[in-house]
């Protein structure tokens, strides 16, 4: 069952002006080390980043609450499988929210797909919640898409 959805549309040139006017205050604030080196290894840095702000905001949203409700920037953040496909993980309050949202009896997975179209980054993040099955499981409760992504 869909537990949460959340989508968000970034500037890319907004973000790119952070950017320079920041810096690594803006860099640090928002982006885990391994989303930082992943936009610093691209040739489209402030494209990269500014889809992982999408992601953020839109995996804030599908958490139901927003920026707010003690969930800070770094609680989520996104990884890439080595296929590329992006996978969002989420620790501290965001993890306690996804929790709270997720029924017993299920674990909760995490879909994210990104896009961009200069000027635009998009990203939608949709929450499902499986049932677990009656078998004994080694998986965790709440997992993200994929335990091996690389940055």
């Amino acid at each position: 069952m869909i537990i949460g959805i959340g989508t968000d549309i970034c500037n890319i040139e907004r973000i790119e002006r952070t950017l320079e006017r920041f810096g690594d205050r803006f860099r640090n604030r928002v982006f885990t080390e391994v989303e930082q080196a992943k936009a610093e290894r691209r040739k489209d840095t402030a494209g990269t980043y500014a889809k992982r702000w999408a992601a953020k905001e839109a995996c804030s949203k599908a958490l139901g609450t927003g920026l707010r409700m003690g969930i800070a920037w770094k609680d989520m953040a996104v990884t890439n499988r080595r296929s590329g496909q992006p996978v969002m993980h989420v620790t501290g309050w965001a993890a306690d929210r996804l929790a709270e949202l997720t029924p017993e009896g299920h674990e909760a997975v995490i879909h994210v797909t990104l896009t961009d179209d200069h000027p635009w980054a998009q990203a939608v993040v949709v929450i499902e919640a499986l049932p677990l099955s009656d078998e004994p499981s080694q998986a965790p409760a709440i997992r993200s898409s994929d335990a091996r992504a690389t940055p």
